[in-house]
């Protein structure tokens, strides 16, 4: 690859750009994948971006999707725009004989927060740590990435599953042009956390998706939170009283096309917080089932075994619904009402699936204090039982290595947190200087959490480059089987535990319990 005076230049099919080094690594940011997703292309399938002469310096991050002020800063002075769609490139600061393996992250943000540009995400450690490839993307959000218009306002020439689409256009422009970079394109990891692992659980579900990854990892997906067309259509409905039009009006898909984009924030926004208010469990926005891109629920195909034949690491934290009822957030519901709501609907959506009785599913919570009951319920309704049904089914198809992340550091105990939802992320990236405010090592724990993420690291990297998710002096990680079920406890010190939730599965069932 060459280099300039100024910086690694990597000349790709899409066009010559130039980057800079900075923390032993080779990065170039804001490169746009897509085309301006504005006017007439709002709220349609993105259009590959055209290829570009002469170099272009890619030294900065494009804007972040719009989006309601959001819980983690996006990163210093990144500006928000609807032209949202760049991605980003982190490579070891050496030339590499053989391309080295991929790694394409899909931030998390409940499909409405985040992007590629925060602090967290800068892939210099993970990159030279791994010796891979590592790709930030932005994709659309909320009323932008995850409204299925069309289902509202038939034949008015609005697309679905935007964001969706966004990633699958991102990771073709990375088989035709991460070469260039010193990647192989044969060996593309897809991960993701949160609504980013909802994403990868989807991809595995999305026929399209076929030969644009090879490896997936999912941490703490909502898999089973992708509902059916007529429920979008009421949740599209719902946005456009928001904004005063009516679905039968003639001129309502020019009224929409002519909001400004922070007006169709703001009421994104509402829809995201009253939604999940009115029907416990469930998300405003999130990938949808439209028979064409989603033929069918991913939470179905992968517990079924009919997803793409694509190694999975998959995990959750032990105590993800802590962080929402500390930050009094609605999307998950952790209060005795609103979990008997939530049983209530699920029970009306889908009358032939038999539900566990309130005994059987409180045996397996009989360790915990009263208050924490409605948490490890909502976690494990919201996450963790999800994962167990996706890694049955799909192990028998593709290897699966399960985990769960239970590593706490003193500060987060004190807040009653634990490990929380997003706790793990930090020590895959190795980026655990979370800023002046950032208290998380503010009373101890930052030894071991540097240990943890190395481990963390080498496991993540050792499965992008092919392998078991090994790392050097701790325990090996065993693939998840149906007779074992093996699961990797990741802690102070990592110890792998056959049938670590076997009172889950005893207590819930084996029904595959979701919305529709």
């Amino acid at each position: 690859m060459p280099t300039s005076a100024t910086g690694p230049v990597a000349e790709a099919p899409a066009g010559s750009f130039r980057g800079r080094i900075e923390n032993g690594a080779r990065r170039w940011l804001g490169i746009r994948y897509a085309q301006a997703p504005v006017g007439d292309l709002r709220w349609r399938a993105p259009l590959p971006a055209a290829d570009l002469a002469g170099t272009i310096d890619a030294v900065s991050f494009g804007p972040a999707c719009p989006q309601p002020p959001s819980p983690l800063p996006l990163g210093d002075g990144i500006a928000q725009d609807e032209d949202c769609l760049f991605l980003n490139v982190w490579t070891p600061d050496a030339d590499t004989p053989a391309p080295r393996p991929v790694m394409v992250w899909l931030h998390g943000g409940a499909y409405v927060f985040g992007a590629a540009s925060q602090r967290t995400y800068d892939g210099a450690r993970l990159a030279t740590a791994g010796d891979v490839v590592v790709i930030t993307l932005n994709y659309r959000l909320g009323a932008f990435g995850f409204l299925d218009l069309d289902a509202a306002l038939p034949d008015a020439g609005f697309d679905g599953n935007l964001g969706l689409r966004d990633v699958l256009l991102a990771l073709a422009w990375v088989q035709r042009n991460i070469a260039a970079f010193g990647g192989d394109p044969e060996r593309v990891t897809v991960f993701g956390e949160s609504a980013g692992a909802g994403l990868v659980t989807t991809l595995l579900a999305t026929p399209s998706a076929s030969g644009l990854l090879h490896r997936a990892i999912a941490e703490s997906s909502p898999a089973s939170s992708v509902y059916g067309r007529e429920r979008a259509g009421r949740v599209a409905a719902r946005f456009l009283s928001f904004l005063g039009i009516g679905p039968d009006a003639p001129d309502a898909a020019a009224s929409l096309r002519a909001h400004d984009a922070a007006t169709l924030a703001e009421a994104g926004q509402r829809l995201f917080a009253d939604v999940p208010e009115e029907d416990p469990g469930t998300l405003a926005f999130s990938p949808d089932i439209d028979g064409d891109l989603v033929p069918e629920a991913p939470i179905t195909v992968l517990s079924e075994g009919r997803a793409l034949p694509v190694p999975l690491l998959i995990g959750t934290n032990k105590d993800e619904a802590s962080l929402f009822a500390y930050m009094k957030s609605p999307l998950i519901p952790v209060t005795g009402e609103r979990l008997e709501r939530m049983f209530a609907d699920i029970a009306a959506e889908s009358p032939e699936v038999a539900l566990p009785d309130r005994a059987q599913v409180l045996a397996a919570y009989e360790r915990l204090r009263h208050r924490a009951l409605g948490l490890g319920i909502a976690g494990d309704i919201g996450f963790r039982l999800p994962t167990l049904w996706l890694a049955e089914g799909h192990s028998a198809v593709a290897p699966v290595h399960l985990y769960r992340f239970d590593y706490s550091t003193p500060f987060l105990r004190l807040l009653r947190l634990g490990a929380t939802h997003g706790s793990e992320v930090v020590y895959v990236w190795g980026n655990l200087d979370g800023g002046s405010k950032d208290m998380t090592f503010r009373l101890g724990g930052r030894r071991t959490g540097e240990e943890l993420s190395r481990r963390m690291q080498e496991r993540w990297s050792a499965f992008a480059h092919g392998g078991e998710p090994a790392a050097s002096g701790a325990a090996d990680w065993p693939r998840f089987t149906r007779d074992s079920r093996a699961t990797l406890v990741i802690d102070r010190h990592d110890q792998v535990v056959d049938d670590l939730d076997a009172d889950l599965r005893r207590a819930w069932g084996d029904e595959v319990l979701t919305f529709r």
